[in-house]
């Protein structure tokens, strides 16, 4: 596999995330409602640059690749997201984590980053399978990712506690590798209009 730099289109640009871009993202992160289903908090500089080292730590031990997002279209930086819990014996991989700045949700941005993302784990990294552990309450999320042809696998109940204290409910998708060629020619015509 060919060390990862960045992942690029047209419309998108996922580079590496490090802590000097917590000043290109704390104007997004700092939305109170950015990451309700979420356990992070990321919502002041403190809380991002603690997400940000977290995301970090966990790419120098090699189950984690966090990438900032830059919308091409918009020519601004749009959010973030990662591949985490990256098993590679078993060739699995979660996508995840993913953030967008309320003005980039709706306009295509994340089909792309979720095109980009899936070509890289499954034509580079060779992953058998890869992830998704969405909130059951996120239905926009949820639909997003039934639209993109992952399928529902089950639910995981009360697994992940949020900072309110509140245990909730992860629906948990995945796309195996013999799924990927059809499910990428639909995801290609949808990020080519």
């Amino acid at each position: 596999m060919k060390s990862i730099q960045c992942l690029e289109n047209d419309r998108v640009k996922l580079s590496l995330l490090d802590l000097s871009h917590t000043e290109r993202l704390i104007s997004i992160a700092n939305d109170p409602d950015l990451l309700q289903y979420s356990p992070s908090e990321v919502h002041n500089p403190q809380l991002l640059r603690a997400y940000i080292l977290e995301a970090l730590n966990d790419f120098y031990k090699g189950t984690s690749i966090p990438f900032i997002i830059f919308d091409k279209y918009y020519q601004s930086y749009a959010g973030s997201t990662r591949f985490g819990m990256i098993d590679r014996e078993n060739k699995v991989l979660h996508i995840g984590w993913t953030w967008l700045g309320r003005e980039f949700r709706g306009t295509g941005l994340n089909d792309n980053v979720k095109f980009l993302m899936l070509e890289y784990a499954f034509e580079e990294m060779l992953m058998h399978k890869v992830e998704f552990r969405i909130d059951e309450r996120n239905l926009r999320s949820r639909k997003a990712i039934e639209k993109i042809g992952a399928v529902l696998e089950g639910i995981l109940r009360e697994d992940i506690v949020l900072s309110d204290g509140y245990r909730r409910n992860s629906c948990c998708y995945g796309i195996l590798k013999d799924e990927w060629p059809a499910i990428k020619r639909e995801l290609k015509k949808k990020v080519s209009q």
